[in-house]
């Protein structure tokens, strides 16, 4: 493994756990070039899901992208990285449980929403503006009037 900070080519494992609910393994380990210590991940070579857009394009599911996207959304709330990577396995893993190859962008945004009405209500609100691309302040309080209803439900 290549060091993040020198490049140097060889590093040694210190310490091995399992993540991310057992589906990767974190490794600690030491570069033998700077010294430094850095963490990886090791997770399972799987099938390629591509996310097909709603113009038709088709580009490969990114975890980077879903996470940096539920990371804007839940930007300067009480919610952990750990708890967003989490949420990403979570969807990550519902997508790749239909057994589609191809799934479209908007079964992906339902799903993130999904999660982050039970994440965090604010930060679920800032996803659905940008998602549902409201126009206008009376669709904007629609989604809160639905999101108050279904806490009203669940209560």
């Amino acid at each position: 493994m290549r060091c993040l900070y020198c490049g140097f080519s060889d590093s040694r494992v210190l310490d091995s756990r399992p993540a991310e609910d057992g589906n990767s393994i974190r490794r600690r380990r030491e570069c033998g070039g700077c010294g430094r210590r850095f963490t990886t991940y090791e997770r399972v070579d799987e099938i390629p899901l591509m996310v097909v857009k709603k113009d038709g394009r088709r580009e490969p599911f990114d975890h980077k992208k879903l996470l940096y996207g539920l990371a804007k959304a839940c930007q300067k709330r009480p919610i952990s990285m750990e708890k967003l990577d989490a949420t990403v396995n979570a969807i990550e893993r519902e997508l790749r449980n239909t057994a589609e190859t191809e799934i479209s962008s908007r079964d992906i945004g339902e799903k993130v929403m999904d999660h982050l009405r039970q994440l965090d209500e604010v930060a679920y609100v800032r996803f659905a503006s940008v998602y549902r691309e409201f126009h206008d302040v009376s669709s904007f309080l629609g989604e809160i009037e639905k999101l108050m209803r279904a806490n009203n439900r669940d209560q």
